[in-house]
C-alpha cells in the first residue's frame, strides 16, 4: 500500500476537514436560531468481512437551516478494486487497494438555499509485483432550485481560486468535467450549475495532487456558506417547497443510477447507511410536469441547467 506516512497524513488532514465543516455548519444553525447539531456514528468494518476499515459518519437532521445535513470520512481496505474504480485502469483490475475520503450532501430546509455537494478522496492499490498507485479525486457542485446568478459566480470563482496553484488549466478542465459528470444522460439534463470534479488524478505527482485536493476541500466552506446566509431568510411558500422536493427527486435518481462513488461504495462491500448519507429525507417525482412559461421555476431549467462560463 501507500507508504505509511502519506496515508496517515492524510487520513488526519480528512478528520480535521470533516471537524471543521460539521462545526460551521453547527454554528450556522444557532446562527439562525437553530439547536440542531451533528449526530457522531463511528463505525468499524472488522477482520473477515468483505471490506475492512472503519469511518466516522455525522448526520444533522431537522435543523432549522440545513433539513439533513450528511459529512462522512471513510478509510478503508479491500482485497480487489471494484469494477467502478478501474473503469479507466483496466490494468488495476483485481488489486487489492486502500481508500478513504470525505464525503458531503447538504439539503436546507428553505428552497431558495442551493443544495451542495463535496469530496476529496485518495485511492492507492497495488497490483501485484509492482509499486503502490496513488491516485486523487474531488470537487464540488451547487444544485440551486431558484438559482441567482451572483451565487453562482461566487461559487465558481471561489473553485478556480482554490485551483489556480496549481496551473491555470485545471479550472477550466475540472469545471468542463463536471459539467459532463453531473449530468442524468437518461433526462438529459444537467444536476445542477457544476461547479469542478476530477477523478484518477496522480499527474502533479504524490504531494502537489494531495495539495490540490486539500485546497478544493479547504476552499468549500468560503465557496458554500455566503451562499447561505444571503438566501437563508428570503421567503416561501407550499409552492417553492412542493418544486424544491420535486427537484430533489432529479439528485436522487443521479446519485443512485450515475454516481460512481455510490457505485464504488456499494460494489465493494461499504456501509450502506453512511454510502446514502446523501440522500434527501423528502422528495417527490410527478409524471411530465413542466413548469409554467416565464416561471422561476421554468428558468432553473433554461437559464441555470445549461452548462455555460460562470466567470
Amino acid at each position: 500500500m501507500a507508504a505509511d506516512d502519506n496515508v496517515q497524513g492524510m487520513r488526519a488532514w480528512l478528520l480535521g476537514l470533516q471537524g471543521r465543516i460539521t462545526a460551521a455548519l453547527e454554528a450556522c444553525e444557532a446562527d439562525h436560531g437553530g439547536s440542531a447539531r451533528f449526530l457522531a456514528d463511528p463505525w468499524i468494518k472488522p477482520e473477515g468481512e468483505k471490506l475492512q476499515g472503519d469511518g466516522l459518519t455525522k448526520i444533522l437532521e431537522g435543523g432549522q437551516v440545513f433539513e439533513r445535513a450528511g459529512c462522512g470520512f471513510s478509510h478503508v481496505r479491500g482485497p480487489a478494486l471494484p469494477p467502478s474504480a478501474t473503469q479507466h485502469r483496466p490494468e488495476l483490475s483485481g488489486a487489492p487497494f486502500e481508500a478513504m475520503g470525505v464525503s458531503l450532501v447538504f439539503h436546507p430546509r428553505n428552497p431558495h438555499v442551493p443544495t451542495v455537494h463535496m469530496n476529496v478522496r485518495m485511492i492507492a492499490a497495488t497490483p501485484a509485483g509492482k509499486a503502490p498507485v496513488c491516485w486523487f479525486g474531488g470537487g464540488m457542485d451547487l444544485t440551486p432550485f431558484y438559482g441567482v446568478d451572483d451565487d453562482v459566480r461566487h461559487f465558481h470563482r471561489a473553485c478556480r481560486e482554490a485551483l489556480l496553484p496549481f496551473g491555470d488549466d485545471k479550472y477550466p478542465r475540472f469545471k468542463a468535467w463536471c459539467d459532463e459528470y453531473f449530468r442524468l444522460r437518461h433526462r438529459q439534463e444537467q444536476r445542477g450549475v457544476g461547479g469542478i470534479f476530477f477523478d484518477d488524478f496522480a499527474e502533479l505527482g504524490f504531494e502537489q495532487s494531495q495539495r490540490m485536493t486539500q485546497a478544493v476541500g479547504d476552499a468549500f466552506l468560503g465557496a458554500y456558506l455566503p451562499i447561505v446566509e444571503r438566501r437563508v431568510g428570503q421567503t416561501h411558500g407550499e409552492r417553492e417547497r412542493a418544486f424544491q422536493l420535486y427537484r430533489r427527486g432529479r439528485y436522487v435518481e443521479f446519485n443512485l443510477v450515475w454516481d460512481r462513488g455510490t457505485h464504488f461504495g456499494l460494489q465493494s462491500g461499504g456501509r450502506t447507511e453512511s454510502i446514502l448519507l446523501s440522500m434527501p429525507p423528502l422528495a417527490a417525482w410527478a409524471y411530465q410536469q413542466t413548469p409554467e412559461a416565464g416561471s422561476p421555476e421554468a428558468r432553473l431549467t433554461e437559464h441555470f441547467l445549461v452548462p455555460r462560463d460562470w466567470i
